[in-house]
């Protein structure tokens, strides 16, 4: 059971949260851009933390303390099913780009593509279903983490005697998630983006202060050899063949079920189909969430550059200083727990009760209040993206244009507590938090990739195939998990791409193209490089200063190495904590190296390009 003084933090905490809502609440509801995008006045790094934070999310981390619980350290290569190195393409090219447009939604992005037409109509509603259909999705998947981490820590006899009604064993997540989710929606609804970033910056110092001391007990009481005795051959190496040859049986058998039931077995395919959906994953830009929010929100295209190069920086290395400490102190101190509990292991369980058994009172208190924060930060930034798109891309253009400033912030007040109320339901039937990453990552991410990979590339492409290729791949994304209910949805991504694709070149090719002021001014504001020649030549005649995009070859360079940068900063942490000498060694070179690389031949050059 958790102590007073733990329980005095967390509330001080939520406290500190409501009263941050409070105090800039006048400053956001100054006019939508303030409400939505901090005014664009915040400095970049404060939304690299906060951008950071609010990914550092509780489902998140518990889903990555499993994952390296099961597979060591070739877990570092599944958060590609996100993809996580969509930050690197963001960092070299994608945030400027992007951050040129000047904005405040990805559905207003999407106009100054398409423009206003009807194919830029079908364009702009397509996004805003996808934006709505995605926040509902993350938001029910935090719903789920939050209810199940909480139940741990706080049993429902603490509380039974002061609520008036009575639970079952089931209801009981449901109920803290409910109780969390509202205060959360309170500050958000409050402050808007300002409310957001300044409670993520205290969050962010929480977890970070939490992860070094979880990786220093971590550290003091688990030694090399004793935590190799207790893991299968090959956990510690992050290399793999065709198979994913790890064998469980002679220490946790559970464990290999886990792994069949996750569909990893043959991991060489796996990285194969992830790496082939991650890199047009990534290509197509970050989704209209509060990932694109955070970018629009940088005062200039360079900055929106530098912050998501920093959230790699912030968020990577001391997030995998918690997740390699609390894996293993589970591994060494909990294995015959679990091997007392047979098939029935609720592996989502696996960070909670680490918490629970190695965190000392008083830290308890301020880790789960950190945790807590992820939770409400990554729930905060999502609720903050539905009404940006609901107000300013529906009410706003479609039912009343006429609304004041004052009108359109309680209607923003109102879209928030509609959203999480439904994706609240949502999450009430959803057990598993690994079925949403699942579905949200392969699926209807997946239905997403095609169009917003043209849209950048390929002049030709207009609001119509936008708005087929978008609504092929829903559909797609929607009606696949119930035709292959047990089928890993990574596996039918090549299916639903092509599905997606044939709607997107069907749709453009069978109508007119867009406006050709339209796309010359999307040119040469964004100045992307890809299939524009008859636009460019266009703008040329108009404007001979005009100086094309030559940067292709040197930006996919610098992605490439920035992977490898992104990857260093994952496992170097893992790599200290269980005390692999050489391996970390080789480690921090390349770090080094590649982050030297970077410095002269994308940092230096941000300005300039």
């Amino acid at each position: 059971m958790i102590h007073s003084i733990d329980l005095a933090i967390i509330g001080f905490y939520l406290l500190t949260t409501v009263v941050i809502g409070l105090l800039v609440r006048k400053r956001a509801a100054k006019d939508m851009d303030s409400y939505f995008l901090g005014g664009k006045t915040l400095p970049w790094y404060m939304l690299g933390l906060s951008n950071a934070s609010g990914m550092w999310d509780i489902s998140g981390t518990m889903w990555m303390v499993t994952l390296a619980y099961v597979y060591g350290l070739k877990s570092v290569w599944i958060p590609w099913l996100w993809p996580v190195f969509n930050q690197i393409f963001l960092m070299i090219y994608l945030s400027r780009w992007l951050r040129r447009s000047n904005v405040l939604t990805g559905a207003a992005w999407i106009r100054f593509r398409f423009g206003d037409g009807p194919g830029g109509k079908l364009s702009h509603m397509i996004v805003v279903l996808f934006a709505v259909i995605g926040v509902v999705g993350f938001l029910s998947y935090g719903f789920i983490g939050i209810g199940k981490f909480i139940e741990i820590f706080i049993p429902w006899s603490m509380v039974s005697t002061w609520v008036p009604f009575e639970l079952t064993p089931a209801q009981v997540p449901h109920f803290y998630a409910a109780v969390f989710t509202a205060i959360a929606t309170f500050y958000v609804m409050l402050g808007g983006m300002f409310s957001i970033v300044w409670a993520d910056v205290v969050q962010f110092v929480i977890m970070l202060l939490a992860s070094i001391v979880v990786a220093a007990i971590a550290m003091s009481r688990v030694d090399a050899a004793t935590l190799e005795s207790m893991v299968p051959a090959g956990w510690l190496n992050p290399f793999f063949g065709w198979n994913l040859g790890l064998d469980w049986a002679n220490y946790l058998p559970a464990v290999n079920q886990k792994i069949a039931a996750d569909g990893f077995s043959l991991f060489g395919l796996f990285f194969m189909m992830m790496l082939f959906k991650g890199v047009f994953a990534a290509m197509a830009g970050p989704a209209p969430n509060y990932d694109m929010q955070k970018i629009l929100s940088t005062r200039t295209p360079a900055e929106a550059a530098k912050m998501s190069g920093f959230v790699s920086v912030v968020l990577l290395a001391p997030r995998y200083l918690m997740i390699g400490g609390f894996t293993v102190l589970m591994i060494v101190f909990f294995r015959e727990d679990f091997q007392g509990m047979g098939d029935a292991i609720d592996f989502e369980k696996v960070l909670p009760l680490a918490i629970k058994q190695f965190v000392p009172v008083g830290l308890m208190g301020l880790l789960l209040a950190g945790l807590f924060a992820a939770f409400m930060g990554t729930f905060a930034s999502t609720v903050n993206a539905a009404p940006a798109y609901l107000i300013n891309d529906v009410y706003l253009r479609y039912i009343n244009p006429n609304a004041n400033g004052k009108r359109l912030i309680y209607a923003s007040y109102l879209i928030c507590a509609l959203v999480v109320i439904f994706s609240s339901l949502v999450g009430l039937y959803v057990s598993s938090i690994n079925d949403v990453i699942q579905w949200i990552v392969s699926a209807l991410y997946g239905g997403y990739i095609a169009a917003n990979v043209l849209k950048w590339h390929w002049w030709r492409f207009n609001g119509y195939g936008y708005f087929w290729g978008m609504l092929a791949g829903i559909i797609a994304s929607l009606v696949f998990p119930m035709i292959w209910p047990k089928a890993l949805p990574l596996y039918y991504f090549p299916l639903m791409f092509v599905i997606s694709l044939a709607g997107c070149y069907i749709g453009t090719l069978a109508t007119p193209p867009t406006d050709e002021k339209v796309l010359m001014n999307f040119y040469r504001t964004t100045r992307p490089w890809g299939f524009w020649k008859p636009i460019h030549d266009r703008v040329v005649a108009e404007d001979s200063s005009f100086i094309k995009n030559h940067n292709f070859k040197r930006d996919m360079v610098n992605v490439t190495v920035g992977i490898v940068w992104q990857l260093c900063l994952t496992i170097v942490p893992l790599y200290l904590i269980m005390k692999q000498g050489f391996p970390l060694a080789v480690a921090v070179v390349l770090l080094l190296l590649t982050t030297a690389f970077l410095k002269r031949n994308w940092y230096d050059k941000l300005e300039k390009t």
